[in-house]
């Protein structure tokens, strides 16, 4: 180890200066091939020591040329070295691949120069994302947005997408759609990939490429050089650590989630017709359990009740009997609504033949639950909608948080301890200086705040604030206000709640029944964010009226 110090260091210094240590390299690689690679004036040089003893000092022409793998649209970067194996007698022993190994290097985007357009980093293609993205000025940005998933999810109607009331596709939007100069402009990009580290003070952004095999290595790293970050990374459903949540429960927050959900939930139909099938058997698979009544809960029960009445007594007369669907709350469904519709939804909900329960749960087994009382709830379907909370990437990144653990930004939505951040969405609140209280996990917030900071960034860029430490000097004008529209949620059976009150505590209007449930599809109809994804929400809402819901499993 000390002799490879020592021969790097010289090399630095002078390429012949090489020649003094042949001696000495010689007994490290004596009988094999030995390679490594040096800092230089010139790019990469390959020194070659053969069994015989003689040196040559050459150009590492063949490293360069890998070069061009990362040369496309703009992206440059250092190329992955790999080790000569072929003529190898024994694999590389840590000495050797000490001068590899003395600190990563990336593949990616370098910082923009004079003259270009400043490039904004967007990670995250959820609600607050893709109104941001919608807005921005391309003329004046480039624009980078990184993220495991290419659309954005319409949440609200995700539950009908469970028991075949909406195809999937109807709730995803292409970002590249979102934002055209994703897949149009020469200097903005749509990057398939998770950020695993962000460097504040090189305003580099550290990225970990969503890989099924099909790249030259695995995890596949980079790096994108931003002027302006905007964190709109979401955030992950809660389980409180109760032992056994991530393994057997399903959550409802992406739409590989709802898939998972309907092929399970066809798949215990179909399986308990099967002969041989006991009684108590039938009952468990068939028992679908909801653990969380807030909106999502409820709205999914809804659903699956509607499924039930309407589709399963018909296509599944042999076990018809057996489905039950369970809604576990550990204090009260639909906390934020009046009063008056809370007791409404109850109502509906028992006659549409959902059960009600009030309970913590304690523990989560393959096939039951157990409560903090000590009951057992055996079930077949079980899904998990109890709130959301901080991912693992918001927690260990070293910015300031919120109470909660959310990423703390001021009234402007600027993370204050750093300079061109930014957080929005449920990744993001209030610190506890502004006075101002953590805003709820709604997409309505996300949607608001995205459109806000968007015409910040418009307003500073027209000013010639859009590169890095440009914009200290330029007003940002007022800061963000929320205010709350109200609230929906659907109870099944055509029925549906509308909460218009500002907040919780205050007065205003409140509907309940069917009215209320053509408005909320009204309402969620033209919010859907493309005509194409409107044309086809309508076009399934008419089709399942017409000839019910598809219970093909695929």
């Amino acid at each position: 180890m000390a002799l490879a110090r020592i021969a790097r260091a010289n090399l630095r210094r002078s390429g012949s200066a090489f020649g003094n240590y042949a001696s000495e390299m010689d007994l490290l690689c004596e009988g094999r091939s030995y390679t490594s690679k040096f800092s230089s004036k010139s790019p990469y040089y390959h020194v070659n020591s053969k069994a015989g003893g003689n040196l040559s000092y050459i150009p590492y022409i063949k490293e360069q040329n890998l070069m061009n793998l990362f040369s496309l649209r703009g992206i440059s970067g250092t190329p992955y070295y790999q080790h000569p194996s072929a003529n190898t007698e024994r694999a590389p022993e840590e000495s050797e691949l000490e001068v590899e190994q003395d600190e990563p290097k990336y593949a990616g985007l370098e910082a923009t120069k004079l003259g270009e357009k400043p490039r904004v980093v967007v990670l995250g293609t959820g609600w607050a994302a893709c109104r941001f993205l919608k807005g921005l000025d391309t003329r004046i940005y480039d624009v980078v947005c990184i993220s495991p998933r290419n659309h954005m999810v319409f949440t609200p109607l995700l539950a009908s997408t469970c028991v075949g009331t909406l195809e999937f596709r109807s709730v995803a939007e292409p970002v590249s759609r979102i934002q055209k100069a994703l897949s149009k402009d020469p200097n903005s990009y749509f990057f398939l990939a998770s950020c695993t580290g962000i460097d504040t003070n090189k305003h580099e952004v550290y990225c970990e490429a969503v890989n099924n095999g099909g790249l030259p290595r695995e995890p596949y790293q980079f790096k994108v050089a931003y002027d302006k970050l905007v964190i709109a990374a979401g955030a992950e459903p809660l389980t409180f650590g109760i032992q056994g949540v991530k393994e057997h429960a399903f959550f409802l927050r992406e739409v590989n989630h709802a898939q998972d959900i309907r092929k399970r939930l066809l798949l215990n139909l179909m399986l308990s017709e099967n002969p041989g099938i006991s009684e108590e058997e039938k009952k468990r698979l068939l028992h679908c359990v909801v653990i969380g009544g807030g909106p999502t809960g409820v709205e999914f029960s809804g659903e699956l009740s509607d499924f039930i009445m309407r589709d399963v007594h018909e296509r599944y007369t042999h076990v018809k009997d057996y489905v039950r669907v369970t809604l576990i709350e550990a204090n009260e469904i639909l906390s934020s609504f009046d009063v008056s519709l809370r007791q409404y939804a109850i109502r509906h909900l028992t006659k549409s033949g959902v059960h009600l329960m009030k309970g913590v749960v304690k523990e989560v087994h393959p096939k039951s639950i157990v409560l903090s009382d000590g009951s057992v709830v055996p079930y077949g379907l079980l899904v998990w909608s109890t709130g959301v909370g901080p991912s693992e990437f918001v927690k260990t990144l070293n910015l300031p948080k919120s109470p909660g653990g959310r990423i703390g930004v001021d009234e402007w939505l600027r993370v204050p301890s750093v300079e061109d951040v930014f957080a929005l969405g449920d990744c993001a609140g209030f610190l506890e200086q502004t006075k101002r209280p953590v805003l709820p996990a709604l997409a309505q917030v996300a949607e608001r705040e995205g459109k806000f900071l968007v015409e910040l960034f418009n307003k500073i860029g027209k000013q010639n604030g859009g590169k890095a430490l440009s914009a200290k000097s330029i007003p940002v004008g007022e800061a963000f206000v929320y205010k709350h529209l109200g609230s929906m949620a659907s109870v099944g059976g055509y029925k549906a709640l509308v909460d218009v009150r500002q907040s919780k505590d205050a007065k205003g209007m409140s509907l309940a029944g069917f009215v209320s449930w053509l408005i909320w599809r009204s309402a969620y109809l033209t919010r859907v964010v493309s005509w194409r994804n409107r044309f086809y929400v309508a076009v399934n809402w008419a089709t399942t009226l017409v000839f019910g819901r598809d219970n093909t499993r695929i």
